[in-house]
């Protein structure tokens, strides 16, 4: 049997978020069964639970946010994609304030954070989402035409362009595919960083927003080039950041997907409304699990190997 994934022992980071730049504390706890992952907000006067459904996401700007019972966590997706990169299932995030910190910019090192708690399989079935039919959601016309898409496809993998002009970006990889099944998630993508342009940091900052960003936790570009001294960490690490951006929103869903996922000039917004068409559209998909190890697809029975 293929089976649930959570840790073995808990964990601890402290960080800012990248937005409010708040200093945040983060816990990483087990979690049975079926429990599925659970954002707890322990800074309130009486803790707030908050589990991942693609139905709690309730802002997309810049970040992903979930939220419940008037609370919420916001720019979730870069643990989101570590949890979906190295399979875990059910866990609890404690947390002291409404946004994860942004650590690296990258998925690095809440991955290193899940690894060195290590990973424990449980005795229930993991269940997939089993795309049957295509699904694909599109916004806007000619230039500012944007579009995501799901496909039947026995494993997980994910496909993405991106379109900026900037030379810096000219100069990288424009376009990626990642395959679970023959790809490392940490090694390729889990330290691509989120960027962003000074122009647009200012303007952010004016408005109480990228309050935690700096060149220590973001790939930052004037009009010409990359700002930071180390440079980047792949060729193409502005769209591998897209790709661990869509892992981490579509794993929101709240089960690994089995499908294809392909897009263009994608977001987390675009992204939720991936999800809320694919639950909408209840044709298009079956749950599933994997009684015989050998019957999944490459790649999902082994725990995910280090660096």
């Amino acid at each position: 049997m293929l089976k649930q994934r959570t840790l073995k022992s808990l964990t601890h980071a402290v960080g800012v978020g990248l937005h409010s730049g708040q200093r945040v504390e983060l816990t990483l706890r087990p979690a049975q069964p079926d429990t599925g992952i659970v954002f707890r907000r322990v800074d309130l006067p009486e803790p707030v639970d908050i589990a991942i459904s693609a139905l709690a996401v309730t802002d997309t700007r810049l970040a992903s946010t979930i939220s419940a019972h008037g609370a919420k966590v916001a720019t979730v997706e870069h643990l989101m994609s570590a949890c979906a990169g190295l399979g875990v299932d059910n866990l609890y995030v404690d947390i002291s304030a409404e946004e994860v910190p942004i650590l690296d910019g990258s998925a690095a090192s809440f991955v290193f954070l899940l690894q060195s708690a290590g990973i424990e399989l449980q005795n229930a079935p993991r269940r997939f989402i089993r795309l049957t039919k295509p699904i694909e959601v599109r916004e806007g016309q000619g230039a500012m035409e944007k579009w995501a898409r799901l496909d039947p496809y026995h494993g997980y993998k994910l496909s993405f362009e991106i379109d900026f002009d900037h030379p810096a970006v000219d100069a990288s990889g424009q376009r990626v595919l990642f395959d679970m099944s023959s790809g490392s998630y940490s090694k390729d993508i889990a330290r691509a960083r989120t960027f962003g342009f000074t122009k647009d940091v200012e303007m952010m900052r004016a408005n109480g927003l990228a309050l935690g960003g700096g060149l220590d936790n973001a790939i930052v570009m004037d009009d010409y080039k990359v700002l930071n001294s180390d440079g980047l960490r792949y060729d193409d690490e502005f769209v591998k950041h897209k790709i661990l951006d869509a892992m981490g929103d579509l794993y929101l869903v709240g089960k690994p997907l089995l499908a294809a996922y392909s897009a263009f000039r994608s977001g987390h917004a675009l992204n939720n409304k991936l999800l809320r068409e694919l639950l909408s559209r209840t044709d298009a998909w079956e749950l599933v699990s994997f009684e015989d190890e050998k019957l999944a697809p490459k790649g999902f029975a082994q725990l995910a190997r280090a660096w």
